[in-house]
């Protein structure tokens, strides 16, 4: 009985292995329909915080097209007319922090970037840089644990006492190096900038504007201006004056509000219950219902985009990190990080472990202001919550595909892992101007992201396979998008190294294949985490590709040229496509093939080129055109 037993227990045992087997290798069914959900993707989610520290054409390349530039905590005391600022986890000493340098060098550099930059709402900003506390002096300005000490303005340092090392033994006079700053003064920049008598600035380069930063928090970020957090309502108060002055100065400004601090700070705006009327507010649905309120009493808008930091807890490591996605919409996802949502209702309720935030705000957004209210979502603050290069770049293409599908207007991620650009490069470069529906069989562990142009002749299936150990057997099936059958082509990414691997259009570490398409569907195999791109073309009714055929369309830039020539074209399909130099009597002396995304110059080397005339032919299977160019010797 004992053997029977046994062998009983071992053939349950391996029924159970070969189930779990199967599971891991569940093969994916995807169904894509390309008149479903058809919406327009914001380019801006396509964004990053702070500097440019590499150069210019790594970021053209790589497709960024939005930038927040105010500095985050740094920008809560910035004073535009004196440009410095006063560093919260630097002893609040002032520094030299010159926006108009910094917006002047991008949108020369970048005139298809929008740039964010912020208003001062706490009410003080950085008067002098005479009253800072010497920490070259102190211990040769390095890192410790009283960094954090409002010694700026005479403060008396505290090196002893480890357990409240942010607290100084004497705090500085705030007087002395920070001044008031009223609601005219910090929007009367955008006279500065866009004004009659300004700088000249391209306001359509600056329409998105933060109302200062993490306000729910500056008793602790600022405490040196502001030991107390002031009260919800008073905040509101601040940030609908400033609102209006804005709107008034700049009637298309997108105001973007209120940049709330962490999942914590969405529900709970310090330790205040808010009510009215014996109604229990969260904080944002609070700031909604003002903003709602005002708008309605004044008919000004203060508010065009719900804008929120996130700094997202992956409880049990890279395996949490990759479901993060489904934080924002998906209603049963249960989020290991949910803490403040416990208090939404005024109580304490752990059972409210589903998070879907977007979702409750454009609920919110819809109570308050009514449907198709036209103020959409953002995440100006974020991190993958992995450094693994193949996790954080699947994680980050997990956000931009699910941003894609529900309209977020924009994200700007904060902490930027290896793995990240690459992600970027990809999604900003071979993803079309409209997501399309896409429905997997097994969603938590494989995702198709699809998008497809204007004319919808042209798509880009975009495959994420979340799973850490396995590859995934996938079928889409195309409905509603006629493809010639064929051979079409596949950019993947996979097995990145640890280190960075992105360097430009040409140079990275996107890997070339194809896939067969046969009676609009396909089948592919994609490794374990892991992003591809399946590139296609749509048929007409004669089973060719419709060829257009046009001439003097195309811009080169530099005319005369040196070294380097961009190409742009009047062609919004991305597909790959040659560019070849001919001489004046039509032989090809250079040729380079290369995918175009559909909105990007093209770029190609003419350094070898003798000094004279040339010309330069662009073929695809959508376009065909010819200009000329000079060269220079």
């Amino acid at each position: 009985m004992k053997h029977q037993s046994l062998k009983k227990y071992l053939f349950i045992v391996l029924l159970s292995c070969f189930a779990i087997t199967a599971l891991m290798a569940q093969d994916v069914s995807i169904t894509v329909n390309a008149s479903v959900n058809k919406r327009k993707i914001s380019p801006y989610i396509y964004g990053r915080n702070n500097t440019f520290d590499k150069p210019s054409r790594f970021y053209k390349d790589a497709g960024l097209r939005f930038s927040r530039m105010n500095g985050g905590n740094n920008a809560t005391k910035y004073n535009w007319r004196k440009k410095i600022s006063s560093h919260p986890d630097w002893y609040n000493n002032v520094y030299d922090n010159d926006w108009d340098k910094s917006a002047k060098t991008v949108s020369t550099t970048y005139p298809d970037m929008q740039q964010m930059y912020a208003f001062q709402l706490i009410g003080r900003v950085a008067s002098s840089k005479n009253y800072n506390f010497n920490d070259w002096g102190f211990n040769q300005s390095k890192y410790w644990f009283g960094l954090g000490q409002n010694l700026a303005g005479g403060g008396l340092v505290n090196t002893t006492d480890t357990l409240n090392g942010s607290k100084a033994l004497k705090e500085g006079d705030i007087n002395l190096y920070t001044q008031e700053w009223p609601a005219d003064s910090t929007v009367n920049i955008l006279n500065h900038w866009f004004g009659e008598n300004g700088l000249g600035l391209n306001k359509n380069q600056f329409y998105y504007w933060s109302m200062d930063n993490e306000p729910d928090v500056w008793n602790g970020t600022h405490d040196d201006v502001m030991k107390t957090l002031i009260s919800a309502s008073a905040f509101m108060d601040r940030y609908i004056e400033t609102a209006k002055k804005a709107r008034a100065l700049f009637p298309e400004i997108k105001i973007c509000g209120p940049v709330t601090t962490s999942e914590w700070q969405w529900y709970k705006w310090g330790n205040e219950s808010i009510r009215i009327n014996g109604i229990y507010y969260s904080w944002l649905e609070y700031f909604i219902k003002r903003c709602a309120d005002e708008e309605k009493a004044s008919g000004v808008r203060v508010l065009d985009v719900v804008d929120i930091h996130n700094y997202p807890w992956a409880k049990n490591g890279d395996v949490d990190a990759l479901q993060l996605h489904r934080m924002y919409y998906d209603t049963k996802y249960v989020y290991a990080g949910a803490n403040g949502l416990f208090s939404i209702n005024g109580g304490w309720d752990t059972s409210l472990n589903k998070e879907y935030i977007f979702k409750r705000l454009n609920d919110w957004l819809t109570k308050y202001f009514g449907v198709n209210n036209g103020i959409t979502l953002g995440v100006s603050e974020w991190s993958p919550a992995s450094s693994d290069p193949n996790v954080a770049s699947v994680v980050y293409g997990s956000h931009l595909g699910t941003f894609a599908n529900n309209g977020v207007e924009l994200f700007s991620p904060w902490s930027w892992c290896n793995g990240m650009w690459e992600t970027l490069h990809l999604y900003s470069r071979y993803a079309k101007n409209n997501s399309v529906s896409s429905k997997s069989s097994l969603e938590s562990t494989v995702s198709a992201y699809t998008t497809v142009n204007d004319a919808t002749d042209s798509m880009t299936v975009i495959i994420v396979n979340r799973d850490m150990s396995s590859a995934r057997n996938v079928t889409v099936n195309l409905n509603e998008f006629s493809v010639t059958d064929g051979s079409y082509s596949t950019l993947q990414l996979s097995s990145l190294p640890s280190a960075e691997t992105f360097v430009s259009h040409t140079k990275n570490a996107l890997k070339a294949n194809s896939v067969t398409v046969n009676s609009n569907s396909f089948s592919i195999t994609v490794p374990s985490l892991s992003t591809t791109a399946v590139i296609l073309l749509k048929s007409t009714s004669t089973g060719v590709q419709e060829i257009k055929s046009q001439t003097d369309d195309i811009k080169v830039y530099p005319n005369p040229a040196t070294d380097k020539i961009e190409v742009s074209i009047n062609s919004n399909v991305a597909e790959l496509t040659e560019v070849a130099i001919l001489d004046q009597s039509g032989r090809k002396i250079q040729t380079l093939e290369t995918y175009y995304n559909g909105y990007s110059p093209l770029t190609m080397n003419v350094s070898a080129l003798s000094g004279g005339f040339y010309l330069l032919s662009v073929k695809n299977s959508h376009y065909s055109s010819t200009s000329k160019f000079f060269k220079l010797k």
